[in-house]
């Protein structure tokens, strides 16, 4: 009886998570990136009962920064300093450091205006005018007499570009032309350059990016991610940014608030239809992973022999894609948000049977996939490395014998081939070559003879050492005599590198030559497939994310998460817990300074989580209140965000913040920052 009701209480629980898990398809599953042009007014007032005027989005967009090295920032004082993330800085401020210095390790923190440093790589951008063009371009399309719709476009655009140059507001402006739904509306944006750059405070790198890899896209956090720079005039001046910057809020947003997220997301996929998503999850993912995954683990093993920044660098970023990718794809495996893509567009296509354009598309994948694997593992690239890169070159050379090159053509080629074969043999490219061979074992279709034959069942190591082995054009100058025979010898030449050419590279030049033909019509499909959503849900529908200033609306709120809650604030408390949890040891290790912290830090907010809609390019946005306050600075999502590539989803979906209130109380209890402090709240 008791092993009954246990059976019975799990049944219960596990079939109310997953219906709990179950939410309906809607237009909020494109996301809440709104850009400016088009803001949701309508949507603010029916969630919210909020009625921000055209002033406060001015002065919200006006306070916003984009950032060169491809993050986001924000104007937050009236002398120019500008607020972003560390990690968004960590390169850049290495220009700043002086003999005997260690920036990343100690922080910088500038005690006055003349101790700031100048940084010249880095320069932020702010959108100062915008314009619907869509009008302008569709008129000037339709009057052009070039023979292809990109011809058009391009005309159309130099055209407006030039005349919006003419303009006063417009002058001097970097000027960008914007196309949105695939063509169903244009925007152009005007941007005022700061160039004259100067480094204010930045923490050390162990706190700011406090837990390291494992925590990485993860919830709850404690990462002090915060640089702040200093924006500076023709005249060597600090900018005077008095009429758009966002004050500094230290208390922060309260659990349920409605917050914005002010910022420049790089790039989303939310408009791939049912069967692209089926052939990411098939093809593009799992042998992405597979790479990535490889090449970690190698990396890892250099880097346990001997240890270097570098090896370092290059192994976090490995983890960070190979973590980013993986949520994606366990995202496309999760039969919720899946149905819920396939649930949105049966919904377009019944209202739009005529138009089937997704049957189209699906056509022109069903023919691509067989040839997926060539294309993703073939090309000629380092990372797969030089013996594949040596058999293009080989292939080429043949290729040119027959159709009766030109001598001159032909030692360009063979000294190509010359400066192939030295970079082959050593560990890396062993390595390398193993790994494709492994992939291509993996991924080539059971019903390709010619590619499984050529293997005749090894495996990627055995068919590379057979190739060293083998090979004349791997031993010492024997493919000197190789090259030099005369042309009807070398086709047939029987060696097992070029053998395994005449096998590999065509079927690459197929694939790509596949894909490249069709590359117009799915282009022009997906355009037509979007402009369908557009017609159906028209400007409730926000457009694919394009590293453009956007606005995105949210609650502060936690969540379920590994059978217990993620609150929505974490404090310092929580961040010295990990690191005494840890034994001190490196992620979760602290800065010299951070040790024996005052009580009166130990109680401050840290980070929190919100609702808002962010993807990678997010990181530095000002998160803010209804009063254009920042409340907050973007530095991550949780891993439930991570399918946000394609769907987005409100239930689990969280953006993760430092919070203002401890941006504030490192700068007050730790780095007794005061000038920096009143700088950002003077009235305290």
């Amino acid at each position: 009886m008791k092993k009954l009701i246990i059976l019975l209480v799990i049944f219960f629980v596990v079939n109310t998570v997953s219906n709990a898990q179950k939410t309906k398809a809607g237009p909020h599953d494109f996301g809440r990136m709104w850009t400016f042009e088009n803001p949701p007014k309508t949507w603010l007032k029916k969630a919210y009962d909020f009625t921000p005027d055209d002033k406060w989005f001015d002065d919200v967009r006006m306070s916003a920064l984009r950032m060169s090295t491809g993050c986001s920032a924000s104007f937050v004082s009236p002398n120019g300093l500008i607020m972003t993330n560390h990690h968004c800085s960590r390169d850049a401020v290495l220009e700043a450091q002086k003999e005997g210095e260690n920036i990343l390790e100690d922080g910088f923190f500038a005690n006055t205006l003349a101790d700031e440093r100048k940084v010249s790589s880095v320069y932020f951008e702010q959108l100062t005018m915008l314009a619907d063009i869509t009008g302008e371009m569709n008129k000037l399309m339709n009057e052009s007499k070039a023979d292809n719709l990109e011809a058009k476009e391009g005309e159309a655009m130099d055209s407006i570009k030039s005349y919006y140059r003419s303009l006063e507001p417009w002058k001097n402006l970097r000027l960008q032309i914007v196309k949105y739904y695939s063509g169903v509306k244009y925007s152009i944006y005007g941007y005022k350059k700061y160039k004259d750059i100067r480094l204010v405070a930045i923490p050390e790198a162990d706190i700011a990016f406090y837990g390291g890899d494992p925590d990485n896209f993860t919830y709850p956090r404690y990462d002090v991610d915060f640089t702040f720079w200093r924006a500076y005039d023709e005249e060597g001046k600090p900018v005077n940014s008095s009429d758009n910057y966002f004050k500094f809020n230290v208390a922060g947003a309260k659990e349920n608030e409605l917050v914005f997220v002010i910022g420049n997301p790089a790039s989303t996929e939310r408009y791939r239809t049912v069967d692209q998503l089926k052939w990411d999850r098939k093809y593009r993912y799992p042998m992405t992973l597979d790479f990535l995954g490889t090449l970690r683990e190698h990396l890892q093993e250099k880097y346990d022999k001997n240890p270097s920044d570098e090896l370092l660098n290059m192994i976090f970023g490995l983890s960070n894609s190979e973590k980013a990718y993986t949520g994606i794809y366990n995202g496309l495996k999760n039969p919720d948000l899946f149905n819920r893509k396939v649930e949105i567009e049966n919904m377009v296509r019944k209202k739009y049977k005529g138009e089937d354009y997704w049957q189209e598309l699906k056509n022109i994948y069903d023919t691509l996939a067989p040839k997926s694997w060539a294309i993703m593992l073939l090309g000629p690239s380092p990372m797969r490395g030089n013996t594949l890169m040596l058999m293009h070159s080989l292939y080429k050379y043949e290729e040119m014998l027959k159709s009766g090159a030109s001598a001159d053509d032909l030692d360009d080629m063979k000294n190509q081939i010359s400066y192939m074969i030295n970079q082959i043999g050593n560990d890396d490219d062993k390595f390398y070559t193993t790994m494709t061979f492994d992939l291509i074992k993996k991924y080539v279709p059971e019903n390709n003879k010619e590619v499984n034959n050529l293997f005749d069942g090894k495996s990627g190591k055995e068919f590379s050492e057979l190739l060293l082995k083998k090979s004349k054009f791997l031993k010492g100058d024997k493919w000197k005599k190789i090259l030099d025979s005369k042309p009807d010898k070398f086709l047939k030449n029987k060696d097992l590198l070029l053998k395994a050419a005449r096998v590999l590279i065509p079927q690459y030049k197929n694939a790509s030559e596949a894909f490249n033909s069709t590359a117009s019509s799915r282009k022009d499909l997906e355009g037509k497939i979007a402009q369908q959503y557009f017609k159906y849900f028209g400007s409730d529908l926000p457009p694919d994310a394009t590293f453009t200033l956007r606005i995105s609306d949210g609650i502060v709120k936690g969540y379920d998460f590994n059978g217990t809650k993620a609150p929505y604030k974490t404090s310092f408390f929580g961040m010295y817990d990990k690191n005494y949890s840890f034994d001190h040891k490196y992620p979760w290790s602290l800065p010299e300074r951070w040790n024996y912290p005052p009580y009166e830090l130990l109680q401050q907010p840290l980070d929190f989580v919100s609702t808002n809609d962010i993807i990678g390019g997010n990181s530095g946005s000002a998160i803010i209140n209804k009063n254009k306050e920042v409340v907050g600075l973007i530095f991550d999502g949780n891993i439930e965000s991570l399918p946000g590539n394609f769907i987005y989803d409100e239930e689990y979906n969280r953006a993760v913040s430092v919070h203002a209130g401890g941006i504030y109380a490192a700068l007050k209890y730790i780095y007794h920052a005061k000038r920096l402090m009143k700088e950002l709240v003077p009235e305290r």
